[in-house]
Order: C-alpha cells, then sequence, then structure tokens
C-alpha cells in the first residue's frame, strides 16, 4: 500500500520529469516506468475492464482492500503502459477520499497534456474518469 499521498506522488513525479532536459527523456522515462508495471492476469484483459476512449488497449481492473482502492492495469501500447504508470502512482491504492481531493487536472503539472497527441490524451482522461468515477461510488 502506498504510504505516502496522492500530492506527494505528484510532487515525485514532477521532480523526477525535471532531471530531464527535454520531451523525448521524458517519453523515454515515461515507457520505462511502464515497463514495471506488474503483469495483469488474462481473465481481467476483457470487454468489462477495458477503457472505452483509448486508442489502443487499457484495461483497468479495480477492487477494494479495506477503506483503499487497488487497481490494476496495462496497455498493449509501450507509452500508454507509462502513463498508466504515472496514473498509478498518484492514484493506486489510495481511499475513495483521497482520490476525490486530488483535483481532476492534477496531472497538467506534469505538462502531459500539451506533449501528448490528441488520441493520448483523451485515453488519459479515460482511465482517469474511470478511477474517479470508481471512487465516487465508493465514497
Amino acid at each position: 500500500m502506498a504510504t505516502d499521498t496522492p500530492q506527494q506522488a505528484l510532487d515525485e513525479l514532477i521532480e523526477e520529469f525535471g532531471f530531464f532536459d527535454n520531451w523525448m527523456d521524458r517519453y523515454q522515462y515515461i515507457i520505462d516506468l511502464g515497463k514495471q508495471l506488474p503483469a495483469m492476469p488474462d481473465e481481467w484483459k476483457t470487454a468489462e475492464y477495458r477503457i472505452d476512449g483509448c486508442q489502443s488497449n487499457v484495461w483497468i481492473y479495480d477492487e477494494q482492500h479495506g477503506d483503499h482502492l487497488h487497481f490494476s492495469a496495462m496497455s498493449d501500447a509501450a507509452i500508454v503502459s507509462g502513463l498508466i504508470a504515472v496514473v498509478m502512482r498518484i492514484y493506486n491504492d489510495r481511499t475513495p477520499h483521497a482520490i476525490l481531493a486530488m483535483p481532476k487536472d492534477c496531472l497538467d503539472q506534469l505538462g502531459l497534456s500539451q506533449h501528448l497527441s490528441p488520441t493520448r490524451n483523451n485515453g488519459l482522461h479515460a482511465m482517469l474518469a474511470h478511477i474517479y468515477l470508481t471512487a465516487a461510488k465508493l465514497a
């Protein structure tokens, strides 16, 4: 379980992104983060868990562990897997209240929206919408 807050996780990501001089290096870092995602069981890679609005395949399986929400997620695209890893660092293993307390546009602080293609941006927003909706149902 995550011990820091979502804002602390975002602040750490902002600091890490600051280590890189350009967006090509940041993209590579995002891809590297995606390679570290835990494997997802094939039984969760179904239409039930697929996120609509993403050009590539994205699956998010969520379950409640005590008062925390745990998300398992993956994509079949490298950059999208990295975006999932960024999202998971901020939102995974948090209480619904902690998730809902984060501004929905908080990832703008990373500069992603200006540097992602429109389809990747739409996919990122679809993932976030799913996470916030899941948290709202349990709050």
